[in-house]
């Protein structure tokens, strides 16, 4: 995409942080803003900020983990708006400071919900209403660079997961989208100064309830970048229909080890096949994408 005036954005999760931005980003490039958020006083709060800059944009309270209520807001965008054009399915929760196996249930349900189901509703919600006036337009994925590479020092696991299937999804999307005029982007953001270390405030009694504790974002989080900031990264990533959005190019050196590891993996394979047995090879495969 390269002309933007005019056309419709919707984003999830965009009552603060990095969709706020990217909100912002938007609207600023005289595009028509659909603002999604399951919460509702944040969202009227962001709402004035973003019409404070002359941009028009209207407010939906949105709860991504529910398909009803993602094809509801997407009915009403279209409805306002009449037509959607860029999908940013940013919504995300994290839960943090807790191993694998003191994970609960709910837990696991609420971060797979938002993070993960957020995105497949919102992809199944918008894609179609994209489609359907044929003039193109793109749908960026929220992952993290989290959904790349595990770290030990975060201690969010869980968070890990979910954004590792975002990656895979986007990068399923991709291929089934290769060739038309929609483009797909997946954003993987480091540190960035958002609220998302006291998302468990808002989390909803079917999942748990909310744990009122401290706020534990991390300095590193505080001094990151801003989300004003990534929202205009996606901008760019969007008009140069760049597949892989990353922000921060210190995380260059985190995936190199993750993938170094992977590789001596396969010296693993030679070595065992050396002096134990060959494995039987699997034959000609299609052409992986690059």
């Amino acid at each position: 995409m390269r002309d933007f005036n005019g056309k419709v954005a919707v984003v999830t999760g965009a009552a603060s942080g990095i969709g706020l931005g990217m909100a912002r980003a938007f609207g600023r490039e005289g595009m028509k803003v659909a603002m999604l958020d399951v919460r509702r006083d944040q969202l009227d709060a962001a709402l004035d900020d973003v019409k404070g800059l002359q941009i028009n944009a209207i407010g939906v309270e949105t709860d991504v983990s529910d398909a009803k209520s993602v094809e509801a807001a997407a009915a009403r965008v279209e409805a306002e708006f009449g037509r959607v054009d860029i999908v940013c399915n940013n919504a995300g929760v994290l839960i943090h400071d807790k191993a694998v196996a003191d994970i609960s249930l709910p837990e696991w349900d609420w971060i797979l919900s938002v993070n993960l189901h957020g995105v497949i509703h919102g992809v199944r919600a918008f894609l179609p209403r994209i489609r359907k006036h044929g003039e193109g337009g793109h749908i960026v994925n929220t992952a993290s660079i989290g959904g790349f590479q595990v770290g030990a020092a975060m201690r969010t696991p869980a968070y890990a997961v979910s954004k590792f299937a975002v990656v895979a999804l986007t990068e399923g999307l991709r291929n089934d989208l290769a060739g038309t005029n929609i483009g797909v982007s997946v954003l993987a953001p480091a540190a960035v100064d958002t609220g998302i270390y006291r998302s468990t405030q808002h989390k909803p009694e079917k999942f748990g309830g909310p744990d009122t504790g401290p706020d534990a974002t991390p300095d590193i989080l505080r001094a990151g970048a801003r989300p004003d900031q990534i929202g205009r990264r996606v901008l760019d990533a969007i008009k140069h229909d760049d597949f892989y959005i990353f922000t921060h190019i210190e995380t260059r050196d985190w995936l190199l080890k993750r993938h170094q590891a992977i590789i001596e993996g396969y010296d693993a394979l030679e070595r065992f096949e050396a002096e134990i047995e060959r494995i039987p090879r699997m034959g000609t495969f299609p052409e992986q994408p690059k």
